[in-house]
């Protein structure tokens, strides 16, 4: 080949343009002019709709652990223990159970003690009896890894309790049985 003709056919290989290759894909559609318009969200959080001690049928509860309106229950402490009544094992134990079988998500205890004057004592015997709890409840079959504790130490309500509050179930918006994404 001639030294212009070869000059030629190299010009016109860069000029054209290749096919594409065949394992290219689809080519992705240009990105919206302007960020989605945010969600609106209801003024007032909607009630539990999980399981909850009015879905819960026939759970025997003991003395000194109460169902609570807002679906939460709670287990009464004697003032200073830590450990949980033994009235109240079994109770538990079978919450445990139908929290395990019921709707996925997270179950908090949120402790509290009255006693102790300085924080820090209040709040290591909170901790405590939510520790208590979440063992209760795991031995129910509740796996450990779907309860959080909340010690929240001295309260004003000035109670020696735990409150177990259930998962929401998927139709509650927010992922909390109150409807908002905070339990404080």
């Amino acid at each position: 080949m001639t030294q212009p003709l070869c000059r030629a056919l190299l010009l016109a290989l860069l000029i054209l343009p290749l096919p594409a290759a065949a394992e290219d894909g689809p080519v992705p559609p240009e990105p919206a002019l302007a960020p989605p318009t945010p969600a609106r969200l209801p003024d007032r959080p909607a009630p539990a709709r999980g399981l909850s001690p009015a879905t819960v049928p026939a759970l025997a509860l003991p003395p000194g652990m109460e169902a609570l309106p807002s679906g939460a229950w709670r287990l009464r402490f004697p003032t200073g223990a830590a450990e949980v009544p033994e009235a109240a094992a079994p109770a538990l134990a079978e919450l445990g159970r139908r929290l395990a079988a019921g709707p996925p998500g997270r179950v908090t205890i949120l402790a509290q003690a009255s006693g102790p004057e300085d924080v820090s004592t209040a709040r290591r015997l909170s901790l405590a009896r939510g520790f208590a709890v979440k063992q209760a409840l795991a031995e129910g079959g509740l796996p450990p890894t779907r309860i959080d504790i909340r010690p929240m130490g001295r309260t004003a309500d000035g109670l020696d309790s735990a409150d177990i509050q259930p998962p929401p179930s998927r139709g509650t918006p927010g992922g909390t049985p109150g409807g908002t994404t905070d339990r404080r």
